[in-house]
């Protein structure tokens, strides 16, 4: 019985498959009758888009879109620049021509800086606000640099901007024919630290200072003009020889110039930019780049001379008076066309002097007095 159940079951199951497949291959041959009879395309033949594929109205294009596409970015800022302060060793003036023309001509803020020069109050103060880290960079002399550094302040040159001495002996009265004699009798003046400490000495023996007709030194206090004036000196041992004796001649006072070198004293940087030794290297990019600024002024100074008096003028009309204009062509010629170059034979010998004449104790390195921030 079981083995006719079988036979049946199999037969069933052939029977089913068969009308399963009669039936998908008439399917199959309706599709393919429909799909002959679609007409043949043709260039009259109409196009029709599926949804899927129809095309973006403009207002469609405009919400997906995304909005940085259809708008420029927006222009990119230039990098804020580097604030730098520089104290003055005292009124503007037209030794200072290369911080001023490097300002006027943008270039210092082509190197990112953005420059200050400050004039100071007092010009005692400009070196200790240095030290003190109050100002970034501050202008001297060559001699003071050394005074101070042997009483370890922090500072070092790192620029000069007047290659000579700015400073003279300015003498009340025609020169004399023993001139160095007739110096030592004078009643004198003094301005600066070095005008007490390097030069007066120089002028006045220590047989003639230890007389009791010798007259102590009087600070002026950066006025020589009144103490000429009031009579009380007969002569200022550290006189600007630029400005000093053509003030005094409008005022009916005859004076001569003694130079330092015809008193032994060697040649040294008139004016240098000082900053503070304890972050040079720190700082010695910057500096460089500062120096960059500088060099590029001195040479157009130089190349243009007539121009770079108008444009000092211009920017500070209180330089424009007949003294500072018959400077002009002095100071020109003693501007440094390089100002970060260093003559280490030049500060070396500055020290040598001082052992000499008792005024230190021991010679310093150079690289604690001057450095070249380029080479740093």
């Amino acid at each position: 019985m079981l083995h006719c159940l079988s036979r049946y079951g199999h037969s069933r199951l052939f029977m089913v498959t068969f009308c399963l497949l009669f039936l998908f291959s008439s399917a199959y041959a309706e599709e393919a009758n429909t799909q002959d009879e679609q007409p043949v395309l043709s260039l009259e033949s109409d196009i029709q888009f599926l949804d899927t594929l129809s095309p973006l109205t403009d207002s469609e294009v405009s919400d997906e879109v995304p909005a940085a596409v259809l708008s420029l970015p927006p222009p990119l800022e230039p990098p804020p620049l580097k604030s730098i302060s520089v104290m003055l060793d005292w009124y503007l003036s037209p030794q200072h021509a290369a911080l001023v023309v490097a300002q006027e001509r943008g270039l210092f803020t082509a190197q990112g800086f953005d420059v200050e020069l400050q004039t100071p109050a007092d010009p005692t103060i400009a070196i200790k606000l240095l030290a003190a880290g109050e100002v970034d960079l501050a202008l001297t002399r060559q001699p003071l640099l050394h005074l101070l550094a042997h009483e370890a302040m922090p500072i070092t040159r790192i620029a000069t901007l007047i290659e000579t001495p700015l400073n003279a002996v300015i003498v009340k009265g025609e020169a004399q024919p023993e001139n160095i004699t007739h110096l030592s009798g004078l009643h004198y003046g003094y301005s600066t630290r070095e005008g007490i400490d390097i030069m007066l000495p120089e002028l006045v023996p220590r047989s003639v200072r230890q007389t009791d007709a010798f007259l102590s030194p009087q600070s002026v206090y950066f006025n020589p003009v009144s103490a000429f004036d009031e009579g009380n000196i007969d002569a200022i041992a550290d006189g600007f020889f630029h400005f000093l004796p053509q003030q005094l001649a409008a005022n009916g006072i005859t004076t001569h110039t003694v130079r330092y070198h015809d008193l032994g004293i060697p040649r040294h940087d008139g004016l240098i930019i000082i900053a503070n030794s304890d972050s040079l290297a720190k700082q010695a990019n910057t500096w460089s780049r500062f120096l960059i600024a500088l060099d590029e002024a001195s040479d157009w100074i130089v190349e243009n001379p007539s121009q770079a008096w108008q444009l000092l003028t211009d920017a500070h009309p209180i330089l424009d008076n007949p003294i500072n204009a018959d400077a002009w062509q002095d100071i020109l010629r003693r501007i440094a066309l390089s100002p970060a170059a260093l003559d280490t034979r030049r500060y070396a010998a500055f020290e040598t002097y001082l052992l000499k004449e008792g005024l230190i104790d021991a010679e310093l390195p150079i690289s604690r007095l001057a450095v070249d921030p380029h080479t740093l």
